[in-house]
């Protein structure tokens, strides 16, 4: 997923380089179904027979200090390896409460409270993971983040493990819609 415009589309429809398993609400609404994904840099329209289109933009890393961005820098693996043949799509809204509070106290919240990136940082290199930010783009975006993720078919339980986590933080009170799609490389 190498782009130097840092701006992707993630279009769900009848093609596309990735198959869904599955889409699970977690929390919030339901989301069209679609068979296929396809993840490509803009400025690519997405196909007339698209079924849904997601934007994001990749960015700075916005809640980590340097010893933080250091360690998973380190640790953190490239996104495309030959073996992570299995992906997941993470959608997420955060509430407005969320966003009406400062960056240090979003921080707090984040990390000294929830251990996101602690959490995180115990599924490297296994896990390979890319944000890209919606909100930047435009408010009108569904979501505020589109979270992807790369894995091999044997670190899917501790990939589901790290997912629970992160779910029972109290950074998860701030989340108001999250979708899970499954995905497979073809």
């Amino acid at each position: 997923m190498s782009n130097p415009s840092r701006l992707f589309t993630f279009t769900g429809g009848a093609a596309g380089q990735w198959e869904i398993i599955r889409t699970v609400t977690v929390i919030g609404d339901d989301w069209p179904h679609a068979e296929r994904l396809s993840v490509t840099p803009e400025p690519d329209a997405p196909p007339p027979d698209a079924h849904w289109t997601l934007r994001g933009i990749t960015s700075n890393a916005r809640y980590t200090n340097r010893d933080e961005k250091n360690r998973l820098t380190e640790r953190q693996e490239d996104l495309g390896r030959p073996a992570a043949t299995l992906a997941a799509l993470i959608p997420i809204r955060k509430t407005a409460a969320w966003w009406a509070l400062t960056q240090d106290e979003r921080r707090a919240v984040f990390e000294e409270q929830s251990r996101h990136i602690g959490i995180g940082m115990n599924y490297l290199p296994a896990v390979a993971r890319k944000l890209h930010h919606c909100r930047d783009l435009s408010e009108r975006e569904p979501f505020d983040f589109l979270t992807w993720f790369e894995f091999a078919p044997e670190h899917e339980a501790a990939f589901d493990r790290m997912l629970e986590e992160l779910r029972r933080s109290p950074e998860w009170n701030f989340v108001d819609w999250e979708i899970d799609i499954r995905l497979r490389r073809m």
